[in-house]
């Protein structure tokens, strides 16, 4: 087991006296891609909210790049990389000059880093283009751009291929996919497609009503019996599922 460069330890997080998040231990090493899944309300946002500080954590805690405290915590957030939901643009500026503004408001050194994030993509050549022109997959493009305009070491992406038709989301899935192994990065991609955390994640972590209810990785994952898989995850109560054991060959 290599080091690693994420880890939570009881996380939880409540409203009123509701868990949207609990007791979440997550593992996170360094080059792998982490396809965490669940339904609706499982809780997958809100770690992700919890991670890039938008939301905080009611109990448990977060040790990012080694940090544990609050400050170091803070610096470490530099080196990620969040595409959370559908990131807000401006209708009337261009794919650069949204950029360029959130390079300014983060505080990124360099305009080089948004004209490479714009290759990464494929939208180097969108031109005068205004957002509000942009199809539903360059905005999404658009929205990986920014999540990798500070060259992270860590990236999470949450539902970025939310909306899409299957064509136009299997093109973003795969260049995705194509950036983080050509980049060494780690990641954690949220969905909802069972499918798609199995095909392109190393390792599967499975959500239900706030609390991690199976994570799988390497050899075992390949064993998976998909289609029973799918059934159990519609149909089953987390404990049913994580005591469930004939979902592997």
């Amino acid at each position: 087991m290599s080091e690693p460069i994420l880890v939570t330890r009881a996380l939880t997080k409540k409203y009123g006296g509701a868990a949207a998040v609990e007791g979440v231990d997550l593992y996170i090493e360094k080059g792998q891609i982490y396809g965490l899944v669940g339904r609706n309300g499982a809780g997958k946002t809100t770690i992700i909210r919890m991670l890039t500080a938008q939301t905080v954590p009611t109990s448990g805690e977060i040790e990012l790049f080694g940090e544990t405290d609050e400050k170091g915590i803070s610096a470490a957030r530099a080196r990620v990389g969040a595409m959370v939901e559908i990131p807000s643009f401006y209708p009337y500026l261009t794919a650069r000059e949204n950029l360029e503004y959130y390079r300014r408001q983060r505080g990124i050194p360099g305009e080089a880093c948004v004209d490479r994030a714009l290759e990464q993509v494929g939208l180097h050549d969108a031109g005068k283009k205004k957002f509000k022109q942009f199809s539903l997959g360059m905005k999404q493009r658009l929205g990986l751009a920014l999540a990798l305009m500070n060259h992270p070491d860590l990236l999470l992406l949450d539902e970025h291929t939310a909306a899409l038709d299957p064509k136009t989301a299997a093109k973003v899935l795969s260049m995705t996919d194509e950036l983080i192994e050509e980049h060494g990065l780690t990641a954690i991609m949220i969905t909802h497609n069972m499918k798609d955390a199995i095909k392109y994640g190393n390792r599967l972590i499975m959500m239900m009503d706030g609390k991690i209810i199976y994570d799988v990785s390497g050899e075992e994952k390949e064993k998976l019996k998909v289609a029973d898989l799918l059934e159990k995850f519609e149909t089953s109560t987390g404990e049913e599922f994580a005591n469930d054991r004939m979902l592997l060959i």
